[in-house]
Order: structure tokens, then sequence, then C-alpha cells
């Protein structure tokens, strides 16, 4: 348990830390419950074995101390940090976001990750002016005082880092810290580390894949006020990120194109659905300095001492779980459902929900849903 969240963690928290969220099946959001219900990492690692195998899988082995120094003696070689959820060094608005990472290395200027933040992301096969437009949109709130966000892929995002290495830009990576991708951007990479700062969830040495961009995605929203979209195709990754922004409270912006464009369809289509159009730095900045302070403020670290309920009656548990197990299936449904149909208590589901994600058997998505791993 952390008896002060305004500090940062020891190493010996550190450590405990890494071993729980590198551990088979622990995500974010699972991360969080374990800590809640059991007060500290070190035993909610030690109750990991047991949980899988009530949930129907086989018992997991956590990972290990020495596994978790190592990483950490990797990233102090790479020179890289990390930095814990509730750390004063935290992006302010990635702490509140209800899947948010317990852990992030950060290479480069650390302290651009507490600026005001705006992200603008976009196409990899992007135009000329679509280009030009996107390092001047990033130059220009850049020198208005918000640091830039965006993913360091090709195309747009490239233009977004060079627009803003004057004025503070961050990279969220979809691989492990130390780890170029694409291969073309090495110059800029290096450029962040000298004059930004880049930052991932994953352990170092990971080379990206596909599903780790959606990971990376929500990571860049959380960290911004608002997200502009600056030309996607109709199934691009900028589409997701911008669902994420709207799931987290952020703003959208879109740069409108031409109708013939495929390029333009998803900027497009975000207008239509509600978003900002977007012409000039002065229209994200009209939108932004109109949120009310309240929408904008950071809660302070919630403090998992005020979060650790009883843990319920295990015979009431494996009572419940055929139950629970029966009202889930591969589509999402909310937790909240659960509770209604079942007629059972928020701690019993909970600790059914979580055994069953311990064994591999569900999956959690964004607003409190889950929904069963098809096997």
């Amino acid at each position: 348990m952390r008896d002060n969240p305004e500090r940062p963690l020891s190493n010996i928290e550190m450590i405990d830390w890494l071993r729980l969220i590198r551990s088979t099946n622990v995500g974010p959001i699972t991360f969080f419950r374990l800590l809640e219900r059991y007060g500290n990492a070190r035993a909610a690692i030690d109750a990991l074995p047991e949980l899988a195998k009530r949930g129907g899988g086989k018992a997991i082995k956590p990972t290990s101390r020495a596994a978790a120094e190592r990483e950490l003696a990797q990233l102090h070689e790479t020179g890289a940090k990390l930095i814990a959820w509730g750390d004063p060094g935290y992006p302010p608005l990635l702490n509140h976001v209800e899947d948010a990472p317990p852990l992030i290395s950060v290479l480069g200027h650390a302290h651009l990750l507490t600026k005001k933040a705006i992200a603008i992301v976009g196409a990899r096969n992007a135009s000329l002016n679509g280009r030009k437009f996107a390092r001047n949109m990033s130059a220009g709130l850049g020198a208005r005082g918000l640091m830039v966000v965006s993913g360091m892929a090709r195309g747009i995002d490239a233009e977004v880092h060079l627009g803003a290495l004057d004025t503070g830009t961050v990279a969220v990576l979809a691989g492990g810290v130390d780890i170029i991708y694409p291969k073309e951007n090495a110059k800029l990479y290096q450029q962040l580390i000298e004059r930004g700062a880049l930052i991932s969830e994953i352990a170092p040495g990971t080379k990206p894949q596909a599903r780790h961009f959606p990971r990376r995605n929500r990571i860049i929203s959380g960290l911004a006020r608002g997200v502009v979209v600056i030309e996607a195709g109709a199934r691009s990754g900028s589409l997701i990120t911008a669902r994420m922004a709207l799931e987290q409270g952020r703003e959208v912006f879109a740069v409108p194109g031409a109708p013939g464009d495929p390029r333009s369809h998803g900027g497009n289509s975000l207008i239509r659905s509600g978003a900002t159009l977007v012409e000039s730095v002065e229209n994200v900045l009209d939108v932004l300095n109109g949120l009310s302070t309240s929408l904008l403020q950071e809660p302070k670290p919630i403090d998992f001492k005020s979060f650790s309920p009883a843990l319920p009656d295990q015979k009431a548990v494996d009572n419940a779980r055929p139950v629970v197990e029966e009202s889930l299936g591969v589509e999402s449904v909310t937790v909240d459902e659960i509770i209604r149909n079942c007629q059972l208590s928020l701690p019993v589901v909970s600790t059914v929900l979580l055994e069953l994600e311990l064994a591999g058997r569900l999956e959690r998505h964004p607003g409190n849903r889950v929904s069963l791993v098809l096997s």
C-alpha cells in the first residue's frame, strides 16, 4: 500500500509493481483492482496463483523478482527511468484514466509529461499539404504553451514531433522505449531523446506488435486535453485514438479534407459526428480555453487505504461463479448490468470477474465492460 500517495514509490515497491503488471493476464485495470482488494502489490502477487485456479485456469507463476530487477537494469542502461501511477512526475490527466498504465518508462526530458498537452495524430501516407499543416499546427500550439503528443509513426506523427521540438513534444511508443520504430525515424528518435521525450508502458526490448497500437493510442489521448486528427482513412488508427479520447472525456478536433481523397474520410466523418472543425491554431485554443476549470482539474491520486474492502466469503463467491459466467458472452456488458441481473453484491461479482480474468477467460473493455474470451 502507498502510505503517502504523493511520494514516489520506493525501490522495493517499484519492483513489486513491476512484477505484478508483468505477470500473466494482469492488465492495468486488473492491476488496480488487485491493489484495491489486497492493499499492496506484494500481497496481490501472492494471491495470483490461487485466484487463477479458482477462475478455471492454470495457476499463474508471477513474474520473478530477478526478472523485474533485470528490466530495471536494462532501462538504466538505456538512460530511461520508470515513473509510477500516482507519482509526482506522472502525467496529470493520464493519472485518472480508467486503464492508465501503472508504470511508464521515460527516455529524455521527463518534466515535459507534467505540462498541459494536446495530441495530434493522422495518416502515415499523408499528403504534402497534410504534412505541412501538421508541422505548422504543432509549432503553433507549442508556441502557445502546449506540449504536443503523438505516436512517432511516419507521416503526420513525424511532422508533428518535428514541428514541436523547440517547445516540447512527447512520443508514445508501441514497443519498448529502447526500440526505434519505424527505422526511418531513427534521426527523429534521437532528436526526441535530446529535446523531447519518449514513453512506453511496454517492457524494454519488446518490438511493436499490432495489438500494442490501440494500447498506445489510449495513452496518447489520455495524456492530452484534446486530440486533433489530420488526414485519416475510414479505418485509420487515428479514429481509434479519437474514440478513446471521447471515452476519456477529452475534446476531439478534426481538419476537413477534400471529399474525393480517401485520407479525408475519417476526419470529415468525425466533423459530421460533432468533432470541432479545425482550420487554425485558434480553433483549438478557443475550445480548450473555454473549458471549465473543473473539467481540467486533476483529482488527487487515490489512496488505496480507503479502497480495501473486506474480502467476500469464498463460499458466496463459489456459489456466484456459475451465475456470473452464465451472464457473460463474447459481446461485452457492463459490470453494473451483471450485478443487476444476477442480484449479487459488487464485492462478490468483482471477485468472480477477477478470477476469470486471471485465468485468461475474461477480457476487460473501456467503460467498465467485460466479455468472455473465446477459447
